[in-house]
């Protein structure tokens, strides 16, 4: 199974090129997971107390258990997915049958800074794009699909995001094999080439 790592700071356009990828190859082939599926379980807290949570920084992530998955994907085995609701900061109680695939695509802020899942991923592709755009996409998301405010999302981003993003995210730049502007259309034509080498492969 090779893994391709998509990174980048939130509103990079990681869900976008999701999608792009997706409508090119057969399911089949080619499969998607999300670190946001992977956040702790944290149901022995009350809700103002998760809403409270950092869920921007390495330690919101059960990088044991997504590892894990990996390995048993690696070896042929299925794993059940997580499902998380960012509503109530909870898992549910249903999750996702996932099949090994010849390419697995992973997707996260912050799926560089665990080194386990960093060596587990054969090529890095970092979406770089303006804070400005990042913040404007992140409003939009946020408010239509995650019943936030406007005012809570802009000092979520000025008190904690930025700093995430400079301690978490940014650095990650310079160890991924591709670096793609996603400002405005992005092309992807050289990672489609890349998937499309490794499916030929025998």
């Amino acid at each position: 199974m090779f893994i391709i790592g998509i990174t980048g700071g939130t509103g990079s356009g990681k869900t976008t090129i999701i999608n792009k990828i997706s409508n090119f190859f057969d399911q089949s082939a080619v499969g998607f997971l999300s670190s946001d599926s992977y956040y702790k379980e944290n149901n022995n807290l009350n809700f103002s107390d998760r809403d409270k949570l950092n869920y921007d920084t390495p330690d919101a992530i059960d990088f044991d258990l997504l590892n894990n998955h990996i390995k048993l994907l690696k070896t042929g085995q299925n794993i059940n997915v997580p499902q998380y609701s960012f509503s109530s900061h909870l898992r549910l109680k249903t999750s996702t049958l996932f099949k090994p695939k010849k390419i697995l695509i992973i997707e996260g802020i912050l799926i560089l800074s665990n080194r386990t899942l960093k060596n587990q991923i054969n090529y890095n592709v970092f979406l770089d794009c303006s804070r400005d755009t990042r913040l404007k996409r992140r409003l939009e998301r946020d408010i239509s699909e995650r019943g936030r405010n406007h005012q809570d999302v802009i000092k979520l981003f000025e008190n904690r995001l930025d700093k995430m993003h400079s301690s978490h995210v940014e650095p990650m730049k310079k160890e991924c094999d591709l670096i793609l502007n996603t400002e405005n259309n992005t092309k992807i034509d050289l990672l489609i080439d890349i998937i499309k080498n490794i499916l030929s492969e025998k």
